[in-house]
């Protein structure tokens, strides 16, 4: 059984200080370690690190980021996916790679099983990649109180790090940036600007987080500068990277809907559906039905029926979770006993679409939406279509 040292022995040991130690085990330089409680459990036959200036290698052991997230930052033809992931050297990257595969693929329970081993990796990359999919996967499972461990893991990771190196920083930020803003909750206080992390980030995690960049600002309701940053991330690359344009993709459908421009917000979630349906990546779009505006129930049921209801049953499992998450976190409570159908009726609704509006883009009566409709106020209590926007994601 390994025996484990603190990081004061360990600081006493190789005669530095406990902060070195710490940012030692932060940014996974020393093997075997792993995070207890606030601090850190080192192995006690653990060599302490050489200095990185009398050394050539990457203070990693390996490429910087090449273990965050890695096929989120992978380049590969859609229908490929699969073959990628055969390529990589079996270990902890390729198992990382396989959990965000089942996760994106809609298989919780698959990627939160593959990812939970590495929650307590003394790499900084693989335990971040691994709480990020272990949170979100546990929504969809049910999971609630694990979720909110890991999601307060991921918050303590940002505040114990203020002070660490530019590429640790970087990878506290990207994952502490995308856990909030995709859960609707505030980002944290100790959240460093955009410009100072995503220069530091490979192409592929920047274009993600450009998407998580828009998808904050959408819910701003600042649709245009939204798009703006999202078409330059796609003209620029991004549409390389599937599982970052397709998130892309996604948030420019909402924006497009939220500016009442039904083309564009079509020719977008048909580039996004292109990208993910020869890999079966359709969790994301489970994931943002509320925010599509009707556009799954426009487009996708029309002509894809059966792929429809696997996205509807993600949706239901997913929302269900972020629900448990958002609405006690933040005090704005979404409805959760709305039909999918009920939901995106009441969005546009909302927003102030007529009936005839509603039932023309979803390919439903007018009269089948005032249905809709009517059993939404009837089931949230209240009394107007102006009345509904309380109880309707942002």
């Amino acid at each position: 059984m390994m025996k484990y040292m603190t990081a004061q022995e360990a600081a006493r040991k190789w005669n530095v200080s406990v902060r070195l130690i710490q940012r030692y085990c932060a940014s996974g330089r020393i093997g075997g370690a792993r995070k207890s409680g606030k601090g850190w459990e080192i192995p006690l036959e653990a060599a302490k690190p050489q200095d990185p200036r009398r050394k050539r290698q990457p203070a990693y052991g390996n490429q910087p980021f090449e273990n965050l997230m890695p096929l989120m930052n992978s380049r590969f033809k859609p229908g490929s996916c699969r073959e990628l992931l055969g390529s990589m050297e079996d270990g902890a990257r390729k198992d990382i790679a396989f959990a965000e595969y089942y996760y994106f693929s809609g298989c919780p329970e698959k990627a939160a099983e593959m990812a939970k081993q590495y929650l307590t990796c003394g790499n900084t990359e693989l335990r971040l990649s691994a709480c990020l999919i272990v949170a979100f996967a546990n929504l969809s499972i049910g999971q609630i109180e694990t979720a909110k461990q890991v999601l307060g893991e991921i918050r303590n990771t940002l505040k114990e790090n203020k002070e660490s190196a530019a590429q640790v920083r970087a990878i506290d930020a990207f994952i502490a940036a995308t856990a909030a803003v995709l859960l609707h909750l505030p980002l944290p206080a100790e959240m460093p600007s955009p410009q100072e992390f995503m220069p530091v980030l490979p192409f592929g995690l920047r274009a993600f987080a450009l998407y998580v960049e828009g998808h904050y600002l959408y819910l701003q309701e600042e649709y245009q500068k939204s798009i703006g940053i999202i078409e330059a991330a796609l003209m620029t690359g991004a549409q390389q990277y599937p599982i970052p344009a397709i998130y892309l993709h996604l948030a420019a459908v909402m924006d497009y809907m939220g500016l009442k421009q039904m083309d564009m917000a079509e020719s977008h979630l048909l580039a996004a559906w292109e990208l993910a349906r020869p890999d079966d990546l359709i969790e994301g779009f489970g994931e943002h039905h509320g925010l599509l505006g009707g556009m799954l129930e426009a487009v996708i049921k029309q002509k894809w029926p059966e792929d429809f209801k696997r996205i509807i049953a993600i949706t239901y499992g997913f929302s269900a979770g972020w629900r448990k998450i958002h609405n006690p976190e933040t005090g704005h409570e979404v409805a959760d006993d709305l039909s999918t159908t009920e939901f995106a009726a009441a969005m546009l609704a909302a927003r102030g679409w007529t009936n005839v509006e509603i039932g023309a883009h979803m390919n439903i009566s007018a009269n089948t939406v005032k249905t809709h409709i009517s059993q939404a106020m009837k089931k949230l209590g209240v009394g107007s279509r102006k009345e509904l926007k309380q109880y309707m994601l942002r």
